[in-house]
This record gives structure tokens, sequence and C-alpha cells, in this order.
């Protein structure tokens, strides 16, 4: 097939191009080192500021015992008895003193655990291995997340290389990323919360 003549002045300056690079700007725009100067602020109040400013509830807990009442807490103001939650560890941080809900679809609340904390965004890193499918965190209308300092990271960079590392590069099918109540400003460009998820999303952060 014939080239014409257009296409192909193209591919001569592509392969003039190629035979001539053009050093680039700035060297280290390769991806190699990370955009972001990692802060030298304590990673549990960047992200309290980051995961507040974002409409999340957030509540620091010296010890287990504290998570304990203060979740308990939570649900007797809030009038919360349909607790669901996938995981029985959070069952054990309450030592046994609520019934898991089995219905997600009519819970008051879910709590869930999560992989792991961006503070620099203010995210929860979430997996379909932790939930035991992909709708713990969204289904119901009050999300909890219970976390630990421990899993804090800096960046999202540092929250997949955690998960690889756990999971021995054999992810789960599902890993999201919730930055607080879920959002829109599709309907006459007005921001919406808890449209598509939860209305409220609370981060209970465990020292330990």
């Amino acid at each position: 097939m014939a080239i014409s003549p257009a296409k192909e002045k193209i591919l001569k300056k592509i392969r003039q191009a190629l035979s001539n690079p053009v050093p680039l700007p700035f060297p280290e725009s390769e991806g190699i080192h990370s955009v972001f100067t990692t802060s030298t602020e304590d990673p549990t109040v960047v992200f309290a500021e980051e995961f507040t400013r974002l409409q999340g509830k957030f509540a620091y807990c010296p010890d287990e015992d504290n998570l304990r009442e203060q979740l308990l807490q939570l649900f007797r103001e809030r009038n919360f008895t349909k607790i669901w939650f996938a995981d029985e560890r959070i069952n054990g941080y309450l030592q046994n003193s609520i019934d898991n809900h089995a219905d997600l679809s009519t819970s008051d609340a879910s709590v869930t655990l999560c992989e792991s904390l961006v503070a620099r965004t203010g995210t929860i890193v979430l997996s379909s291995a932790l939930q035991h499918g992909r709708t713990g965190s969204v289904y119901a209308p009050i999300h909890i997340c219970v976390a630990f300092t421990s899993q804090l990271v800096y960046d999202i960079g540092d929250a997949l290389v955690a998960a690889k590392e756990k999971y021995n590069n054999n992810l789960p099918s599902v890993i999201s990323f919730a930055s607080g109540p879920s959002r829109t400003a599709d309907i006459e460009k007005t921001l919406v919360t808890g449209v598509h998820g939860p209305k409220e999303v609370y981060c209970f952060l465990v020292e330990g």
C-alpha cells in the first residue's frame, strides 16, 4: 500500500526525533521519586486533619478498652441497634457485647477493619479480604472503620507497597480508597454527600 506524502512527512519527523532525542528538561519527572515531600508532622495528626476536612469523623483511642467504650457510646447515642461486621476481631474488640446483624442492607452501621490509612490524603484503604466481599463499607448508611497507628502510611504508593508485602503479591480482588463520605457535585454543581455510599464515615484510630 502506497504511503501518502503527508503520512510520509509525519513518519520522517518521527524517525528524526527518535534518532536525536531531546534531553528531558526535568530529569526527576520520570517517576523515580515522589512528587510530594514527606511531612515532618505526626502522621496521626496529618491524617486526622485531612480526614475531618473531608467530613470524616475521627476518634483517637489510646487502647482497645477505650475503643470499646467509645464505640458502645456511639451506638447508644445514635441508637444503633443493628450493627454489621464481617471480621470477628471486631466482636473481640467489643468483648462480644453486641450481636452481629446479618443483613447488611438493613443495618444501622457497618464496622470494618482496613488495610492502611493514608495520612497525606486522609484516605482509608479497604479490601475485599477484610470485608469478606466488596460491600461492607458501602451499603450501610454509616461506615465505621477501626484502624491502628501502625497502619498509618504517608502516601497512596506506600499503602500499595504495604498491601503487596502483606499478601505476597496475591492481592485481594478489590482494593478501594475511601476519603470521607461519598459525594457528588453532578446535581446542579452542588456538593451532595451520601448519594452512592455511606452518609457518614467514622475512623477510630487505636494506638498500637
